[in-house]
């Protein structure tokens, strides 16, 4: 049997590579029925690496119900970094129920007319305090109206064996039953910044006088507020990194790699960017320098994903070997 699922703001594949690589490890045959996503060079990136399968463009183009039926297929499970909007106040007067006019609406109404196995949402770390918990609570009493869902985990790539501080919200779903899945625990694995370094990286990644003039410019007068923003330098042997984000390619201000001393230090290269999240080295850049830093900033932990993807299909294997015991002691 093949499992079947839907890969929305799909960005450059990374829920789904964590997924496929999970499945494989697994040796359950997945196949890719839907995806969907509006960033031109993101798709650029997602097509050359996993192909065009059924590539659909703006997600709120589905239209109604019936649309949504005939042009997403049948699925097992739904995938989804959905981006985190706030919710009408209208709505929240409503009894947090109203989600119309977010992007998450989308997913709900999928999810409602498909009626899939699962689903894995990905979101920012702030979504739980986002609207003082209300935006989170509204995703949640929606998810939770036709699936088992238990609370919503964050969880670091640092302790997943990527060298990256990178904290995000996890959100699983299991068609109602009564559940007790737990989310992965860290694996623990030594990171180190310098096992994601290239060993030969050209001059034009090294950051000019002027630019770090600026940035140390910035830190001191952060200091002097008493915060502590500012650049991020690390080296070889630092255990791990900031966050990179997609506005890395304007100034590379979060990850700086130290040359030595009195030496002006540089960004990480695009394959770089793609191993801190974990990404493989076969794994196609076809886009520009600018764009791929955006891509990966905005892209997903794909170590977590597939550990979460491992516990999922084990929790899935698990509930059905139980309905399976059931039904032969009833016969």
């Amino acid at each position: 049997m093949t499992l079947k699922f839907i890969d929305l703001f799909a960005g450059i594949g990374g829920i789904r590579m964590g997924l496929e690589s999970a499945a494989q490890k697994a040796g359950i045959e997945t196949k890719c029925v839907f995806s969907s996503e509006i960033d031109k060079y993101a798709i650029q990136t997602y097509i050359t690496n996993f192909g065009k399968t059924n590539f659909f463009g703006d997600i709120t183009n589905l239209g109604d119900d019936l649309n949504i039926d005939k042009t997403v297929p049948n699925f097992d499970i739904l995938l989804a970094g959905f981006p985190c909007q706030p919710f009408s106040q209208a709505g929240l007067r409503k009894g947090f129920g109203d989600t119309r006019g977010t992007l998450f609406f989308w997913i709900d109404r999928i999810l409602k007319i498909k009626k899939p196995k699962a689903f894995l949402l990905e979101n920012v770390k702030h979504l739980k305090g986002h609207d003082q918990g209300n935006t989170l609570r509204t995703i949640l009493n929606n998810l939770r109206e036709n699936y088992y869902v238990p609370e919503p985990k964050v969880l670091n790539a640092k302790n997943f064996g990527l060298p990256q501080n990178r904290e995000r919200i996890y959100i699983v779903g299991f068609i109602k039953d009564n559940g007790d899945f737990n989310y992965p625990k860290p694996t623990n694995i030594e990171t180190k910044v310098g096992n994601i370094l290239e060993k030969y990286v050209g001059k034009s990644y090294t950051i000019s006088d002027k630019l770090w003039a600026g940035h140390k410019r910035r830190k001191r007068e952060h200091k002097i507020k008493g915060n502590g923003f500012g650049y991020g330098l690390f080296d070889k042997n630092s255990k791990y990194t900031n966050t990179i984000s997609a506005r890395y390619y304007k100034d590379g201000s979060e990850v700086l790699i130290s040359k030595g001393k009195d030496r002006n230090p540089r960004k990480l290269t695009e394959r770089e960017c793609a191993r801190l999240q974990g990404f493989p080295d076969s794994f196609k850049i076809p886009v520009s320098r600018a764009q791929a830093y955006r891509q990966f900033g905005n892209s997903v932990p794909v170590s977590v994903i597939k550990k979460i993807s491992e516990s999922m299909f084990d929790y899935i294997q698990q509930k059905k070997k139980i309905k399976n015991n059931q039904l032969r002691l009833i016969s």
